[in-house]
């Protein structure tokens, strides 16, 4: 990020805030959309926490530290997104045509789906360290940076979260299995 562009937000140039927001915007979706799994709670979330950003960018003390700190106010904004919400939404991800003729597209498709049912049954705090570390490849320092929590914390998050999905596949395994136990019987 140009140091320069946030120090100039910092004095007020809403030129500047204009070009970094542009600039900021697709990074901060896409890991809002990661951690909320719906767009327009993505959107929202993204939307107030560049709101956030214009509203608290002069008491960034350190602008090289700006990447981290506008993860951390939509990481914020992403968990008050998620308190509105009466459930989760899922998310569903069409596939592409390419996709769809690989050989074993039904394999494929339903690894994807059982994924995405053993990351929506993740705490808010799993969710956000899981996309962080494994989507964004941030390192466990610089997550605890982010999330202005300790290094140790970030590591047990990370373990939970990695505990929790296996288990949640686990269980979604056997569910499945069950089912068509259920269906083979009855023909």
């Amino acid at each position: 990020m140009d140091q320069d562009l946030v120090v100039r937000v910092q004095a007020g140039d809403q030129r500047a805030f204009e070009t970094l927001a542009t600039a900021d915007y697709a990074r901060l979706q896409r890991l809002a959309y990661s951690v909320l799994a719906d767009p327009a709670s993505a959107e929202d979330a993204t939307q107030q926490a560049l709101l956030d950003i214009w509203r608290k960018v002069r008491r960034l003390r350190d602008p090289a530290k700006y990447e981290a700190w506008s993860y951390r106010l939509l990481v914020r904004a992403c968990y008050a997104e998620a308190r509105r919400q009466s459930k989760w939404m899922t998310r569903v991800d069409l596939a592409s045509a390419d996709e769809l003729r690989a050989v074993d597209a039904y394999g494929v498709v339903a690894d994807r789906d059982q994924l995405e049912r053993g990351f929506q049954r993740l705490s808010m705090d799993h969710r956000v360290v899981i996309v962080l570390r494994f989507l964004l490849g941030m390192s466990p320092e610089d997550l605890a940076a982010t999330l202005a929590i300790p290094r140790w914390t970030v590591y047990k998050r990370l373990q939970a979260a990695t505990r929790a999905m296996r288990a949640a596949l686990d269980a979604d395994a056997r569910s499945v299995a069950v089912v068509a136990g259920k269906q083979e019987a009855l023909r």
